[in-house]
């Protein structure tokens, strides 16, 4: 196999990847340490890898969910300006307005590459925390994911803040083996909600869903620079190691 597009990770939801020739960029965080008041108080607590002046021009935005700092704090709020395309949930896509397009699970998006050709981001599922979705929306609300396909191109699946292998499973039954899974863990917990329970994949389970999906390459965020993310890249490690999927992540 050709060598794997570069990911740059920057802490957080946040990385930016160049496929197809067009640039993308997940959940956009780039403020620097503080707190967010709310339901359940948010504290950030390391800065970003780089800032958005680093990056160039971002020709996509790639966002889970609009509705939690720690997926689009203020500066990627201010930063979605200047983007030609965001792609998110349905009510993110109305509550955003401008560049933003909200899209139903399956449904797709076609890009123009600029070499000619297009890239494929069809919408997947993704649960914010345990259970059916019917119950955990009303209570963290929606989040979408995305599988990015192309002629010539790796698969990409970018999950999102999602907590449910079910959903995984689905993906994995209509694209599976994927490439390249950018997965979203950390394990973040409130006891306020859901009794503790991980609101996204703890790293068991981010092992499972790699196995799931015969990922390839696995590329874990969101496991850092927030203090209600509760299990960090160690874990990650070490779930891999002991799922025998080692080699597979970055």
């Amino acid at each position: 196999m050709s060598t794997p597009m570069p990911i740059r990770v920057l802490g957080g939801p946040t990385a930016f990847f160049e496929y197809g020739g067009l640039r993308f960029l997940t959940d956009p965080t780039f403020d620097g340490p503080g707190e967010y008041p709310g339901r359940a108080v948010l504290r950030k607590t390391a800065p970003a890898a780089a800032a958005p002046a680093d990056l160039g021009p971002v020709d996509v935005v790639l966002l889970s969910h609009d509705e939690h700092a720690d997926n689009l704090d203020h500066s990627g709020r201010a930063l979605l300006d200047g983007v030609p395309l965001t792609l998110t949930t349905p009510g993110g896509g109305r509550r955003l307005g401008g560049s933003a397009r909200g899209m139903a699970d399956w449904e797709t998006a076609e890009l123009d590459r600029p070499e000619g050709g297009t890239v494929t981001v069809t919408a997947v599922p993704a649960i914010h925390g345990p259970g059916p979705r019917e119950a955990v929306e009303p209570v963290t609300g929606e989040v979408v994911g995305f599988v990015l396909t192309g002629e010539g191109l790796p698969s990409v699946y970018v999950s999102g803040d999602n907590a449910s292998l079910d959903a995984v499973k689905e993906i994995a039954d209509r694209f599976g083996p994927v490439d390249t899974a950018i997965l979203f863990a950390g394990a973040p917990r409130f006891p306020i909600l859901f009794d503790g329970a991980p609101l996204v994949l703890d790293s068991a389970q981010a092992a499972e869903a790699a196995r799931l999906l015969g990922a390839r390459r696995v590329v874990p965020v969101h496991c850092d620079s927030w203090d209600h993310f509760t299990e960090g890249r160690a874990d990650v490690e070490a779930a891999f190691q002991a799922a025998g999927l080692a080699d597979r992540l970055e």
